[in-house]
């Protein structure tokens, strides 16, 4: 049958000997099975048969020898992958990765079979079809989403991109494999920014330089109160030069509309990327902005190289863009919203003139505002007024 023994003297020496010799039969036929270079129908039919006698009768370490052994054979039918798997324990794993030849149908039996390390391991795969991707991504488990990050022969884009967007969210180590891919749109790390670390924050303001952005209520905010840009721009050169950051959380809080924890994470940024989307979305250009990074961060005025690479991306990434991002931070907008086409005009970001008695229709404006607007703009006002001190 397979080389050295014929089916029946095998069938004789199960029925006439006890566990050791059934541990040294089930051993010594996986081996010289998986050595065959390609059996016979007849062959494998019979082997299939032997092996399913042999594994109930062995121990279980002789189970695990044999399965290992019978995992190196490239002509496994399901039966026999169905039994390594059952059988060969901590080797699983080398398995599930490793072996080119496992069939979809195992696959698709692992996946269904809903034992989240073993899908972890079929995640792994690098030649999942498109059916074993629709059955992995909706286990909910975080090892499985660690892998399929890592997996760098998946493509994520539609139900898959906002699937892997989410757990970005969730799970740091999801967010930093992503990070390191470059085929991953680095945009779509936005919700997990500050998990990230500062060459990765990078990454993700750079890819929205040049995208159609969704329009947000944010916008309308934002092209009210940037017409006190330079206020805010002074006020925070004043507090971070004294390293007043709470009060730098009190005047975000009181102008963005961010919870004052996120304030916080971004008051306290030394990286200075939250920050420049701040600054940004308030329309501040690289001369005022990099002021109040210079006082924000650790950054050498004369020596960071990335201060040059802000200076880029106060040119490069305009203000609607940044707008959107705090608009993500504050939950009002989802970052898969980008992969849609913004149904809206393009979004022309200018700040709008001063109130006056003598422009009426901009009280009509004022009194169309959100709730939002108002209060931004009482901040504004108490900013002109008070000048940071």
């Amino acid at each position: 049958m397979i080389g050295f023994q014929p089916y029946e003297t095998f069938q004789l020496l199960i029925e006439s000997g006890g566990i050791d010799r059934a541990n040294t039969l089930l051993v010594a036929a996986c081996d010289a099975y998986s050595r065959r270079p390609k059996p016979m129908p007849t062959e494998r039919m019979q082997f299939e048969a032997l092996a399913q006698r042999l594994f109930p009768t062995a121990s279980v370490a002789a189970r695990a020898r044999a399965a290992a052994k019978l995992a190196r054979s490239p002509h496994l039918s399901p039966i026999l992958e169905a039994l390594v798997v059952e059988n060969i324990g901590d080797e699983l794993a080398s398995f599930l990765e490793n072996n080119e030849s496992v069939s979809e149908e195992l696959l698709l039996n692992i996946v269904e079979g809903g034992d989240v390390e073993k899908v972890a391991l079929v995640a792994s795969r690098k030649d999942l079809t498109k059916k074993l991707v629709s059955k992995i991504f909706p286990v909910n488990s975080r090892k499985v989403y660690r892998a399929l990050s890592k997996n760098r022969s998946i493509h994520f884009s539609g139900p898959y991109l906002r699937a892997i967007s989410k757990a970005a969210a969730m799970d740091q180590v999801v967010a930093h494999s992503l990070a390191a891919r470059e085929d991953f749109d680095k945009a779509y790390l936005l919700s997990a920014f500050f998990d990230l670390k500062e060459e990765d924050r990078l990454e993700v303001l750079k890819a929205f330089q040049g995208r159609k952005i969704p329009r947000t209520k944010m916008h309308r905010t934002y092209e009210h109160i940037s017409v006190a840009t330079a206020e805010f721009t002074q006020a925070m050169m004043k507090l971070l030069s004294k390293n007043r950051r709470p009060e730098v959380t009190r005047l975000l809080t009181q102008i963005t509309g961010l919870d004052e924890v996120r304030c916080g994470e971004i008051a306290h940024d030394v990286s200075g990327a939250a920050l420049f989307v701040v600054l940004r979305a308030f329309g501040c250009n690289e001369y005022d902005g990099l002021k109040v990074l210079i006082h924000a961060t650790a950054h050498d005025r004369n020596s960071s190289s990335a201060l040059a690479q802000y200076t880029r991306l106060f040119k490069q990434v305009e203000p609607e863009a940044m707008v959107f991002a705090m608009s993500v931070w504050r939950g009002d907008a989802e970052i898969t919203a980008l992969a849609r086409e913004a149904s809206s005009r393009p979004i022309s970001h200018k700040p709008v003139a001063p109130y006056s008695t003598r422009t009426p229709e901009l009280d009509k404006a004022a009194d169309s505002a959100t709730d939002a607007v108002e209060r931004a703009m009482q901040a504004v006002q108490k900013l002109r007024n008070n000048k940071a001190s």
